[in-house]
C-alpha cells in the first residue's frame, strides 16, 4: 500500500513539473516577443511584412528598392519604409523631411516620391534637390511650400526612425528585415543579400 501511495505521488510531481514548464515556455515566449523592438514587428492586420532602414542617398538603397517592392506585391504583404539618412551623405536628410512631407498627403504619394529620388539620385545634389521636388510635386498636382516643415514636425519624424534603427544597432543602408508574428521564437531574420529574399519571406511565411 505504502508503495502505491508512493507511485501516485510521484506521477502528481511529474504532471506537476510538466505544467509547470509549459508554464515557464510560454512565459519565455511572451517575454520573447514583448522584448522586440515594435519596429520589427508586422503593422497591425499583418503576420509577415519586409522591413526596410533606407537613405535616398545610398547607391545600394536605390538598387534594392525594385526589387523589394516586387516582393511585397509577389507575396502581398507590407513594405515598411524608414529613413535613415547616413550622417556622411549631404542631401538625404533634406530628402527625407521632403519625403514625410509628401506622406502628409499618403502614403502612397510619399514612397512614390522617395522612388522618383532614387530614379534620380546620381543627378540630385543639395543645390537642385528642391527642383527636384517642385517638379514631382508639379506632376502630382500638390503645392511645395517655399518652406517645407516650418513647425519641424516632419524633421521630428526623421529623427524618430533613425532614432529606432539606432534603438536595434543599425549601422547600414540598406537593412532589411523579413519580421512576423508566427514565429515567437524567432520574430525576425536580417535580409543579408538580396538573392535570400524571397526564401527568407517563404520561411517566415511558414507556419
Amino acid at each position: 500500500m505504502t508503495k502505491s501511495i508512493l507511485k501516485e505521488i510521484f506521477k502528481n510531481q511529474c504532471a506537476l513539473v510538466w505544467i509547470l514548464g509549459m508554464v515557464l515556455a510560454t512565459g519565455v515566449y511572451a517575454t520573447a516577443i514583448d522584448a522586440v523592438n515594435p519596429v520589427l514587428r508586422p503593422p497591425k492586420g499583418a503576420q509577415v511584412a519586409i522591413v526596410v532602414f533606407e537613405d535616398l542617398q545610398c547607391p545600394q538603397c536605390r538598387r534594392i528598392a525594385p526589387l523589394l517592392e516586387q516582393a511585397s506585391k509577389t507575396y502581398k504583404i507590407p513594405l515598411v519604409r524608414h529613413d535613415f539618412p547616413l550622417p556622411m551623405h549631404n542631401w538625404s536628410y533634406d530628402a527625407a523631411v521632403m519625403a514625410r512631407y509628401f506622406d502628409a498627403s499618403s502614403k502612397g504619394l510619399g514612397n512614390e516620391f522617395r522612388d522618383y529620388i532614387f530614379s534620380n539620385q546620381l543627378e540630385i545634389n543639395p543645390k537642385n534637390l528642391r527642383g527636384f521636388a517642385e517638379k514631382f510635386a508639379s506632376e502630382h498636382k500638390v503645392d511645395f511650400p517655399f518652406v517645407v516643415d516650418p513647425q519641424g514636425k516632419y524633421a521630428a519624424e526623421v529623427n524618430a526612425d533613425r532614432d529606432q534603427g539606432k534603438a536595434i544597432k543599425l549601422e547600414h543602408t540598406p537593412t532589411v528585415y523579413i519580421v512576423s508574428s508566427r514565429h515567437p521564437d524567432r520574430p525576425y531574420v536580417e535580409m543579408k543579400d538580396a538573392s535570400q529574399l524571397y526564401a527568407l519571406i517563404d520561411t517566415m511565411m511558414k507556419e
